[in-house]
């Protein structure tokens, strides 16, 4: 609601710049000519725009404030949509971002630990936030939950990395309190990350003090870790359905974005002009 609000207030100093100052002075010329102003802006962030007025434009009808449903004059994008390719990181900058990890103390005790389970397990953030202590399996060493995004139950192994790096926090690390979560924060009051949180802070923390540079553009939180993993399963001839089941994909297609980062098996794919040309 927050965002909507925030794009529609372009409109709102629109009217205001055109001196319309009454909802029934709005027109359908009046917003073709907003949308020629917005034009400048990202594909994206138009196709965002325009659905925001859309939707406030109907509002105002069916509430009876407009007697015409201006919303039908809003135009839409028929344009295809191709998914981006994953930013995805070097095996050897993953590694130095976990050295980089002083494990010394809690707080880096507990983030190494988040980061393993995004590198190592492809965990999601917002599942990670909802981990509880009750759902690690300890005698069959396994992590099982029901995904915060599909909804559906995913049963993780607790790796030897991944296991000892939770033990080292559990008894080092986590302060005592009654919060059912396994990662709180480590001031007081000890409770779960914040709804909001996207602990994109403790990557971009590390990958400072590691030393690496991340391009302009390219994205570098939490997220990428998982596209390295898939990447890195790719590479290593693990098929699409079994990289599927491991990040929580319900669909595949979801997951066939990845064959993009694999260069080698492009490559390989590719075609020989010369070898067209001449029949072979």
């Amino acid at each position: 609601m927050r965002t909507r609000l925030q794009r529609l207030f372009f409109f709102v100093d629109y009217l205001s710049l055109r001196q319309v100052m009454e909802i029934g002075a709005i027109t359908p010329e009046i917003i073709s000519e907003y949308v020629i102003s917005i034009s400048p802006n990202h594909e994206k962030s138009i196709t965002a725009i325009l659905t925001t007025l859309r939707v406030f434009l109907r509002f105002l009808y069916l509430h009876g404030y407009i007697e015409i449903d201006l919303s039908l004059s809003v135009p839409k994008q028929n344009k295809y949509s191709y998914p981006s390719v994953p930013s995805t990181w070097e095996s050897d900058e993953v590694k130095r971002m976990l050295d980089a990890i002083d494990r010394g103390g809690p707080l880096g005790k507990r983030d190494y630990a988040i980061l393993l389970l995004v590198a190592k397990l492809g965990i999601r953030a917002g599942d990670i936030k909802a981990l509880k202590l009750s759902d690690l399996n300890w005698t069959s060493k396994t992590i099982t939950i029901t995904q915060e995004k599909t909804k559906v139950e995913v049963t993780y192994p607790i790796l030897h990395d991944v296991g000892w790096a939770l033990i080292d926090y559990l008894q080092h690390a986590r302060p005592v309190c009654d919060a059912p979560f396994l990662f709180v924060r480590l001031n007081a009051p000890f409770e779960a990350f914040g709804e909001n949180a996207n602990l994109h802070n403790i990557i971009t923390k590390y990958t400072r003090l590691a030393g690496i540079t991340v391009p302009r553009g390219k994205r570098h939180g939490l997220h990428s870790l998982r596209h390295s993993l898939a990447s890195t399963l790719l590479e290593q001839g693990a098929s699409l359905a079994v990289i599927s089941e491991i990040l929580g994909h319900v669909d595949s297609k979801s997951t066939s974005v990845y064959l993009h980062t694999d260069m080698k098996g492009l490559m390989a794919c590719a075609l020989d002009p010369e070898e067209v040309l001449l029949g072979v």
